[in-house]
């Protein structure tokens, strides 16, 4: 039976400290996979990055860009972290992800490493549940001129330093005013990223497909100041008007030091990233799992 996937890149979890014992597992799970991969039909890729990281060199490696012009799908073992960096980066090309974790299920890896070959034989053969997540894309504006980029999947986060004092935020949504903030900062989310950040500072958990930005501000000033959710389609103007060493991180990756008077745009990303998922995958599953949620119903 040939395969509904014909070109898989494999994606490993490079940005751990590159310890022998971590290298070696790595190794061992994509040379696994690998094999299994090409035992169902399909050729098997290495990422660029994995490959440096871990040396492995059996299977043709590519960057990413040309993952996304020469591969059907990608596949990344490691935590959500990994698949969220690397979704970010193939999202423009419509290339379809499957995470494989090597540790606890994640929220959008949730195929277990243990237990991966009749997941992935069905997904290969075309048997998935497919899920759209939006981004945002962010840029930092200096006196008109855009000075920083970048794309977020979970969460877009303008904070004060370490130094005492709260950031003073200016709030608009689609050129209207909303607030003027005093805080140790303001997170702007995705529904990604509802079960991140913003919901360390009481945001509220939303669903992946819920077309919307979650603005959840941290350790307020003025307690009546709580989270709002807004439209997916309005641009988020937050310009810094007081504070020191305010920074703005784009997904805990990307850092920018912001000075007074810069304004941080946050507006929809132009792609969408696909996640494909085991059959009977649902997200409400996928809470009770990682949430610790009870699953039993009441007594009689």
């Amino acid at each position: 039976m040939q395969p509904h996937f014909h070109h898989v890149a494999l994606v490993g979890k490079y940005h751990a400290p590159p310890s022998a014992e971590v290298r070696q597992q790595s190794i061992t799970s994509l040379t696994e996979v690998a094999a299994y991969l090409e035992s169902l039909g399909a050729s098997a890729y290495v990422e660029s990055e994995t490959a440096n990281f871990t040396g492995l060199d059996h299977y043709p490696v590519l960057h990413v860009d040309e993952i996304g012009t020469r591969c059907d799908l990608a596949l990344v073992l490691g935590g959500d972290g990994t698949m969220l960096g690397v979704a970010r980066q193939l999202a423009r090309y419509g290339i379809p992800l499957v995470g494989v974790n090597q540790g606890r299920l994640g929220f959008v890896t949730d195929i277990p490493l243990q237990g991966y070959h009749e997941p992935l034989k069905a997904i290969m053969a075309g048997q998935y549940e497919e899920e759209a997540r939006s981004m945002m894309q962010a840029r930092v504006m200096r006196d008109g001129d855009c000075v920083f980029r970048a794309l977020a999947f979970n969460d877009v986060v303008v904070n004060r330093g370490g130094t005492s004092g709260m950031a003073e935020l200016r709030v608009e949504v689609g050129g209207q005013f909303v607030a003027h903030q005093r805080a140790d900062g303001l997170i702007i989310a995705t529904p990604t990223g509802s079960t991140a950040y913003a919901m360390s500072v009481g945001g509220p958990i939303v669903h992946p497909t819920v077309p919307c930005w979650i603005l959840a501000p941290i350790a307020p000033h003025t307690l009546s100041n709580r989270p709002i959710i807004i439209p997916d389609t309005e641009e988020i103007s937050i310009e810094v008007v007081g504070g020191r060493d305010v920074a703005a991180n784009f997904d805990m990756q990307s850092l920018a030091s912001i000075l007074r008077g810069d304004r941080i745009l946050v507006r929809s990303a132009p792609h969408k990233a696909r996640f494909l998922h085991p059959r009977g995958w649902n997200y409400y599953a996928t809470l009770r799992k990682k949430l610790g949620w009870n699953e039993g119903g009441f007594p009689s």
